[in-house]
């Protein structure tokens, strides 16, 4: 690992392109940090949380928003060398982090054998806005990233037989008060992966139990991606721009505030 002082330069400089710009394109086009805000960064150790946490630290030292942030890790269950491996990178970064557990990987290990994932994403989100509300926080940051934003909306396709697109920023349903936001939105993977790299950085990979028995419906959809780029180096900026680009006139359907609306409402044939 690099010295701190390089890893941070290394952010606003040599990939000032791919990853600082396009985070900074991100919290414009969507308005996602204003005055005032105060905002939980939420690590799970893994590379796209520290580096969201590496650049809302540079953002607070050289941004013109005024605003507050925690950095906040939610121990699930962790072994103790996922947790030391936590603590070392936290610590070589210079990210302040505040630790808070909770039984999450028990309870899905006793209950979510049917679907883990889910179970395990439902209670973590709970744990986590709770956290937020105790701090004070109006907003939570995770670390998804480009890539995450494409595969959900394929997994929807394919799997849930909807269109359905990850958002930059939602408002909580359940927490009043409470918004969700995604600043590295724009960020490709495969810019976060070469950061990574360049700068001698190891994080750990999701450390639950049930992941690293199965494959999953996300690494499928890594590999189509994948597939589909060789295709068109632009493929996946389109399938992208395409969830904001929608034609409602050209659509058999659409759901609006859980109310189903058919093109055959609005179908008229002129006499």
């Amino acid at each position: 690992m690099k010295s701190v002082r390089e890893i941070e330069r290394s952010i606003i400089k040599k990939y000032r392109k791919d990853i600082w710009s396009k985070f900074i394109k991100a919290i414009n086009a969507y308005e996602l940090i204003s005055d005032n805000d105060k905002i939980m960064v939420c690590i799970s150790g893994g590379k796209d949380s520290f580096l969201l946490a590496k650049c809302m630290m540079e953002l607070k030292k050289h941004g013109k928003i005024n605003f507050d942030v925690y950095y906040v890790v939610m121990d699930p269950g962790y072994d103790d060398a996922t947790l030391k491996k936590i603590f070392a990178n936290a610590e070589g970064l210079g990210v302040p982090i505040t630790v808070f557990k909770s039984d999450i990987f028990k309870v899905v290990d006793k209950y979510g054998l049917n679907s883990p994932c889910y179970l395990c994403a439902r209670m973590r989100r709970g744990h986590l806005y709770n956290k937020a509300k105790k701090l004070g926080c109006n907003k939570i940051a995770l670390g998804h990233h480009f890539d995450d934003v494409i595969e959900t909306s394929l997994l929807s396709m394919f799997y849930g037989s909807m269109v359905n697109c990850m958002l930059p920023k939602l408002v909580s349903d359940n927490f009043s008060g409470l918004e969700l936001i995604r600043p590295l939105y724009l960020v490709k993977e495969e810019s976060i992966l070469a950061w990574v790299l360049d700068n001698d950085l190891h994080f750990i990979n999701c450390a639950c139990s049930f992941t690293k028995k199965m494959d999953g419906k996300r690494l499928e959809m890594k590999k189509v991606i994948a597939f589909l780029r060789k295709l068109d180096s632009n493929i996946d900026y389109n399938l992208f721009k395409a969830m904001g680009n929608v034609n409602l006139n050209c659509v058999l359907g659409y759901r609006k505030d859980g109310v189903y609306h058919s093109f055959l409402d609005d179908y008229k044939v002129d006499s």
